[in-house]
């Protein structure tokens, strides 16, 4: 023991003595202990290494001038140095040798060559070449031989043909760099998929590739900026690599627990951008087969619809790994019939589940017919990047998540649905009941009927009610709809035709006979927008003609059902674009600054310049729609209010928004004015500069909001930074600056300290000085624990009501 201590301290002292950086390894040249060789752009270093002050040598690559040090790649990793004359050299046959002095030759590439001399270098990539001194030709690399350690333009890889086969392998533990138990690869089905192996089983899975991304990665953080490529040819063979996006120093590792980390150097500070697994649902197959992981609070298992658990007492205590078998068989009786006795059933939110099958469709409608056509297909989901995906076999590791995802459709009975059941149900009561029942059920089914029969009348009067209410109020060019009309062009409302969800209910795209794209709000009876609210959205928006608000085309009453039908917007609303991470790349600073304008071009129009002055009271992103053209058009009426041109302000008992976007004197003492659509378009605005949601951004150990985000960038340097860094190459700084200027004094505490909408455009079309801001009193959200407001006030994009009594 005393001559191994003796032996590393002689290694220590000969290390600070002799360190020197080498150009190359050579044949004359080779790399001894306390050497290193340095890329040419300083931010690799290769030499020798003891991990985690371990008794150990290694030779590997790390960050230069970073401490503690991160190592990146390690030649030796199952046989450390024991000699202190060991060195890195270039044999007599070409190839890389790691000599243990006297000891002989511990590591080498494998590989020998006939060459004129060769040498080595680290590249600026990180990457270790061998290279033909004559012909310059790469002879080995490291990049084909990873460890733990992902760095940009390396790649993982397949190639069914040769056999080869690229992946990290995990480190034993921190301080042993023998391959551990965590493999991380990717898969040769079409398309494939990322796992993390945990000896020869699952222990995670990415989800299938969908073009730019992981479908099993919905929530990916907004740092993420999607840095990965995948690429499969039809030679059998696959390459998913890791592409520089102006980080600074970042690598993916695959640690020795198990965890693939992205990470990156913020010049002080290394910052986790991506980890997984990070939920007890990223573990594969938790829930076992037809079992479906919920992302709750905490994570839940459960079964799908017409599933139950295999063994019911295991799963109350607990242990779901049994999973879930169908309650009811299928019965499938070939291609003419089997769509008559089975349905699709659709679930939302989903990451697809593992065992799929790639099947050529040309749309959706085709892929789930061929999924009722096919008496295998136990499972279906058509996935925009991807096509159509089909399970035959069990569903193993579904997850489903809180948002994001994609919709998957469960072949099930139709007795699933409810019909046989009900009858049967029906069958059986009435062979059992009584005469004395029958007939006290017969008089109950009259007292029902005459009931049901006043309500119909009641409803049809309402409805002449309504309608009549709407022609006195001299709506023009207002066309009321069939309700059958609308069933068809929305294909009965069909879970495909959605486009999303409202405050008051669900909206969906829907074709006229006539070929015209329409876009119908359907509003529920739980909604909270009742008559008030829906006659004032048609007879303010009917009145309302300009180029940046949405235009209504009319509506339909019938019954319970209050729809509206507006034009469709072919690029839906604005958040589906600045809160995604592969479109927003798609609008750049100069599309943002357009939108930024145009809406304030519409509120300038409801505010001062049409013959209705409105208040709109709900602006928000997701209230923001975007023509083909990329111009906004504000939306959702149903909160607006019109005022008289000399009336400032007024108040309400029933305050309604949503949270983030309300004025402090509107949500605390229902005063409204103009200038409270100047605080929300001061949201907005910050929102569509730097890409991040108001409701869920939170800034440092403080948990900082968003506006004060903005703030201390305008205090530090004018904003710029402020700028989505995804789209700050197509920025002018000035530009930006000013805008977080605007966005500031539109959301000042104060409403006679917000410009108003004349002042707004003015600020925005033109180069004049602007006024000071001061400090929003929403800027920062702590408590005296630290802890975070948003812990106890959920802030949603769900329209909101609250009733304050005065």
């Amino acid at each position: 023991m005393g001559k191994m201590r003796f032996f590393f301290a002689c290694l220590l002292l000969f290390t600070m003595l002799l360190s020197f950086t080498y150009a190359a390894i050579t044949t004359e040249s080779p790399l001894s202990i306390g050497q290193t060789l340095s890329s040419s752009n300083n931010v690799y270093e290769l030499g020798f290494f003891s991990p985690n002050n371990s008794q150990s040598l290694y030779v590997g690559i790390w960050f230069k001038g970073i401490i503690p040090r991160v190592v990146v790649w390690v030649a030796n990793r199952e046989n450390p140095v024991t000699d202190s004359t060991a060195n890195l050299a270039i044999g007599s046959n070409g190839s890389l040798l790691l000599s243990n002095g006297k000891h002989g030759v511990i590591w080498s590439i494998g590989e020998t060559f006939a060459s004129n001399g060769s040498r080595a270098e680290l590249s600026d990539s990180g990457d270790l070449f061998l290279i033909d001194n004559a012909s310059r030709r790469t002879l080995w690399q490291s990049f084909e031989h990873l460890g733990d350690t992902m760095l940009p333009y390396s790649s993982l890889m397949y190639n069914l043909a040769t056999g080869e086969k690229r992946v990290l392998t995990s480190w034993k533990s921190y301080t042993d760099p023998s391959p551990g138990e965590f493999v991380g690869q990717i898969t040769p089905q079409v398309p494939s998929q990322g796992f993390i192996m945990r000896g020869s089983k699952p222990y995670w899975r990415s989800g299938p590739w969908a073009k730019t991304r992981f479908t099993g990665l919905p929530l990916t953080d907004e740092s993420y900026r999607n840095p990965f490529s995948l690429q499969q040819d039809a030679n059998g063979s696959g390459y998913f690599s890791h592409l520089q996006r102006n980080y600074n120093r970042p690598f993916v590792v695959l640690t020795s627990e198990g965890s693939l980390k992205l990470t990156q150097h913020n010049g002080t500070d290394w910052v986790l951008s991506f980890e997984v697994p990070a939920n007890s649902c990223d573990f594969y197959g938790i829930c076992g087969p037809f079992g479906l992981c919920v992302m709750s609070i905490p994570p839940k298992c459960k079964c799908f619809k017409g599933f139950v658990p295999q063994y019911s007492e295991e799963w109350k205590r607990g242990n779901w790994t049994g999973g879930c078998m169908r309650r009811t068989e299928l019965h499938c009786q070939g291609n003419s019939t089997s769509k008559d006795v089975n349905v699709l059933y659709p679930v939302a939110n989903i990451k697809p589940p593992d065992f799929y099958e790639f099947v050529y469709s040309g749309s959706a409608e085709e892929c789930y017919q061929s999924c009722l056509h096919n008496c295998s297909c136990l499972a279906v989901s058509y996935i925009h990047g991807i096509g159509c995906l089909m399970w035959s076999q069990e569903l193993m590791d579904v997850v489903q998540f809180s948002a994001g995802g994609e919709l998957l459709f469960i072949r099930l009975a139709r007795s699933e649905m409810g019909g046989n059941k009900r009858k049967k149900t029906i069958t059986a009561s009435i062979v059992s009941i009584s005469v004395f029942v029958t007939l006290a059920s017969a008089a109950f089914g009259f007292w029902r009927y005459r009931l049901k029969h006043n309500a119909i009348a009641s409803k049809v009067s309402l409805q002449g009610v309504w309608r009549n209410d709407l022609k006195s109020e001299d709506v023009s060019g207002l066309y009321f709809f069939e309700m059958k009309t609308i069933e068809i062009a929305t294909n009965n409302f069909s879970l495909v035709n959605k486009l999303g969800q409202g405050g008051f209910g669900p909206v969906y795209k829907g074709k006229l006979q006539d070929g015209k794209e329409i876009a119908v709000k359907r509003l529920s009876s739980s909604s909270g927008q009742g008559k008030e609210e829906f006659m004032n959205e048609i007879v303010l928006i009917s009145k309302l003609q300009h180029i940046n608000l949405v235009r209504i085309l009319g509506c339909c009453i019938e019954g319970e059902e209050r729809l509206l039908i507006y034009e469709f917007m072919v690029n839906k609303s604005l958040d589906t674009f600045i809160f995604d991470s592969r479109k927003r790349l798609e609008i750049d600073w100069p599309k943002r600054f357009s939108i930024i304008q145009g809406i304030a071009r519409g509120l300038l129009y409801l505010h001062r310049d049409s013959r209705l002055r409105v208040i709109h009271r709900d602006v928000k992103v997701s209230n923001i729609l975007l023509d083909e053209k990329m111009n906004p058009k504000i939306s959702d009426f149903g909160l607006a209010r019109m005022y008289e041109g000399t009336k400032y302000q007024d108040n309400t008992r029933r305050i309604v928004g949503t949270l983030g976007y309300m004025s402090p004197e509107y949500a605390w003492t229902g005063v409204f004015s103009e200038k409270s659509d100047t605080y929300s378009f001061g949201v907005v605005l910050l929102e569509v500069i730097s890409g991040e949601k108001i409701s869920r951004f939170s800034y440092d150990k403080e948990c900082k909001s968003l506006l004060a985000y903005a703030w201390e960038s305008w205090c530090e340097n004018g904003g710029v930074d402020f700028l989505d860094k995804d789209v700050a190459d197509s920025c002018h700084p000035s530009e930006v600056g000013r805008c977080v200027q605007i966005g500031l004094l539109c959301v000042q505490h104060q409403p006679v300290e917000r410009p108003n909408t004349l002042e707004l455009l003015s600020m925005l079309t033109t180069t004049s000085d602007l006024p000071t801001p001061k400090e929003p009193t929403f800027a920062v959200h702590t408590s005296n624990d630290g802890s975070r407001t948003s812990d106890l006030i959920t802030v949603n994009e769900v329209t909101q009501s609250v009733v304050l009594g005065r």
